[in-house]
């Protein structure tokens, strides 16, 4: 099946006289016949579902959907896309680890990364997003296990090298993980270019409604964990009987050991309410993923044209430096525009202020436009020296498109831009 049919069909496949929508399991348990019957799926979680804590009928529908339109073996929906990120590296990263991730990513990610992880004994090691192979290589230590990126990075708009990042990080025996937020399974799929494990924010594409916070990893079921670096995954688990993932899961191996671990010890599972939600937003992904790129390009390329302008940081633009790349691995660049107002965080304010159809939020990715200005929002607590240092020009601000009629977002535009000086 194409991607539009199995954003409709794929996960639920309604029998005879059952629901044509798929329907919400709005519980917590499940009755066994039998103490023997419920002993049984102790032994062997995957044999049935037996608490909601870790698995239910809805969100595994919706599970199953995102592994299929991913490519890959096996997904695990989490209550947000930090909580996916984590157990992503808690999954194979224990004290005393490390791992290596790209500086350009999500400030949030790079909070967890930088500081929480690291009082848990887990070591970031970043690398630029311009860094060489050399530069890489060298970054890589006997403890790292593993390699994270984001394909489209929040907010910069850097396009991540995927193929590149998968060789080097292959060669060192550890897995690629990729952040897949703003590109969806619908512009790019990671696996097809050498990445291992992906991971999303479904909170905002995906979803693309701001109706809740959720979070997946999706396993690709093509990376060796038997190589020597990941013991947990192969030896005897003695929270599970002395099972061994790699024997007795194969391919499925690195997320069921999140599932019978991992979330069965931290519990950030989605309610099946959240996931029955978000199955309404992947149903429309592709018609909204396609609408949000020809909307972006038109604006991109507006403000390219404006001379209040100073940067626009789009990769559909062949000015832009990640356009190669763009080319390479998307088949558009979602509707997230980052570009930087001459005149600073005076002008970039008015500018936002003066705006009438957008939104000012602290969200992306949603159906209706919306802006953000990381100097005086997410980051006002920093001082100008400090935002320079950290990359966030005062002019700067991340525009999201909506779905909005493009006459009407670029009308929007040029009534706020007619207030800067």
């Amino acid at each position: 099946m194409k991607d539009a049919t199995k954003c409709l069909h794929s996960g639920y496949s309604p029998k005879n006289t059952e629901p044509r929508v798929m329907p919400i399991v709005q519980s917590t348990t499940y009755v066994y016949d039998s103490t023997d019957d419920v002993a049984a799926v102790f032994d062997e979680p995957t044999k049935s579902l037996i608490y909601s804590r870790f698995a239910n009928p809805t969100v595994m529908a919706v599970e199953n959907k995102i592994a299929d339109l991913e490519g890959g073996v096996g997904a695990m929906c989490t209550t947000s896309g930090q909580a996916a990120n984590l157990l992503a590296i808690l999954n194979i990263c224990n004290a005393g680890d490390s791992f290596i991730s790209t500086t350009q990513i999500y400030g949030g990610t790079v909070n967890l990364f930088a500081f929480t992880l690291k009082k848990l004994g887990i070591e970031c090691i970043f690398v630029g997003h311009d860094a060489t192979d050399e530069e890489i290589h060298a970054a890589f230590k006997p403890n790292t296990k593993a390699v994270f990126g984001e394909t489209l990075a929040n907010p910069a708009l850097t396009v991540f090298d995927i193929e590149r990042y998968a060789n080097i990080a292959h060669t060192h025996g550890v897995p690629l993980i990729v952040d897949n937020t703003f590109a969806t399974p619908i512009l790019c799929k990671p696996f097809e270019f050498g990445a291992d494990i992906v991971t999303h924010s479904t909170s905002k594409y995906m979803d693309g409604h701001a109706l809740q916070i959720g979070g997946v990893i999706v396993d690709s079921g093509n990376f060796n964990w038997d190589n020597g670096n990941f013991p947990e995954l192969v030896e005897p688990d003695p929270s599970y009987h002395g099972l061994s993932y790699t024997k007795t899961y194969g391919k499925q191996a690195y997320i069921l050991k999140a599932r019978m671990q991992l979330m069965r010890d931290f519990g950030c599972y989605p309610a099946a309410h959240s996931a029955f939600l978000l199955n309404l937003g992947l149903e429309t992904l592709p018609v909204r993923m396609k609408q949000y790129c020809e909307n972006a390009l038109t604006v991109a390329k507006y403000l390219e044209s404006n001379d209040k302008i100073e940067s626009v940081m789009y990769p559909a633009l062949e000015s832009n430096e990640s356009y190669p790349l763009a080319k390479k691995y998307l088949k558009g660049c979602s509707g997230v525009i980052t570009f930087v107002i001459k005149g600073g965080k005076e002008n970039a304010v008015k500018f936002m202020d003066s705006l009438k159809l957008a939104s000012n939020e602290v969200h992306v990715a949603d159906i209706r436009t919306c802006v953000l200005h990381p100097a005086s929002e997410t980051h006002r607590q920093l001082t100008d020296e400090q935002l320079e240092a950290a990359g966030i020009n005062s002019g700067m601000v991340r525009f999201s498109v909506g779905l909005e009629d493009i006459n009407d977002i670029l009308d929007d535009l040029k009534q706020a831009f007619a207030n800067v000086k």
